[in-house]
């Protein structure tokens, strides 16, 4: 991961945390008394670290709270001396919402506030823009996240049944990466390709979350067979969009691990199922996943991530 800094901006990471009261929701907010002021749960990125893994870090040391992200917030951009700063932000629910606050070198107090009411505590117009963006949105969401599986070496260089390919070296490292940024979401069920390299990629964060990977046939690729490919390799393609549009239109959150060849066909029939338009951008890269936010069968957010290794 590059320096940040060397990059010319200061990159930070933080959540909106909030948590059920009532028929409404309250909202932390925080004071520093280094600055005296009122925010919400942030923090600098350390150099390696993934802007996930950070958010929840500084959520952590700030409040001593476990959450789980939610849906993606637009990032905060403002100068400090001078230097550009961006902080993401997502909507964090609390995982233990009677845990005691305990204060610490950082913050001195937290107050859990209504979210109508916690705009005028705020010391900041861009958090309370920030608040704002929160509100128009779905607190509830559920994500689908669709990886593709980490290296696996050459294709050419593996005599056996493709399907047996597994990860290399690099591809397990990924593998373990993956399970610590998929976490950040919370568990979720784990659909795969059949494809050793897929179910590998994946298996980590199962095991992370108590569950195991179902093998899901509708995700392998099909198999070179002379006149006939073309047509199977449709006939599999339109398998795997009914699988992801089924997927996408069950509230449950859930991991799908596949292939360069078909995931740009879940990601389409997902996006379908759920009315949206499918994010830009180039195909997904080895250990690379998209996050889609799910509330009330719609799509309230998404995000890209990658597992990097470091060198």
């Amino acid at each position: 991961m590059p320096n940040l800094r060397a990059a010319g901006e200061i990159r930070a990471a933080g959540a909106i945390l909030w948590r059920q009261s009532g028929r409404g929701a309250q909202v932390a907010v925080i004071h520093r008394p280094k600055y005296d002021d009122w925010s919400f749960a942030k923090g600098k990125v350390n150099p390696g670290e993934h802007i996930l893994e950070a958010a929840l870090r500084e959520v952590a040391e700030e409040t001593g709270l476990r959450v789980t992200l939610g849906r993606n917030l637009p990032p905060v951009r403002y100068l400090v001396d001078g230097m550009p700063k961006r902080v993401d932000y997502w909507s964090a629910q609390v995982d233990q919402p009677a845990a005691r606050f305990i204060p610490n070198n950082e913050v001195d107090r937290l107050r859990w506030e209504a979210v109508r009411g916690a705009s005028g505590t705020l010391s900041y117009p861009h958090d309370v823009k920030l608040l704002t963006d929160f509100s128009a949105g779905p607190r509830q969401t559920a994500p689908m996240i669709l990886v593709r599986h980490g290296s696996a070496g050459h294709k050419s260089q593996w005599q056996e049944d493709d399907d047996l390919r597994p990860l290399d070296s690099r591809g397990k490292q990924q593998a373990d990466i993956l399970a610590r940024l998929l976490g950040c979401f919370g568990a979720a069920r784990v659909l795969s390709s059949p494809a050793e390299r897929c179910m590998a990629s994946v298996r980590s964060f199962a095991s992370r979350v108590g569950l195991h990977v179902e093998a899901e046939p509708a995700f392998a690729l099909p198999a070179p067979n002379g006149k006939k490919a073309a047509r199977q390799a449709a006939e599999k393609l339109a398998q795997a969009a009914r699988a992801a549009s089924a997927a996408a239109a069950d509230a449950r959150p859930v991991v799908i691990c596949a292939h360069r060849e078909n995931l740009p066909h879940l990601l389409n029939a997902a996006c379908d199922q759920l009315g949206a338009k499918p994010p830009s951008g180039q195909p997904l890269r080895k250990a690379e996943f998209w996050v889609l936010h799910r509330a009330a069968g719609q799509l309230a957010g998404a995000e890209r991530h990658q597992a990097i290794v470091a060198r």
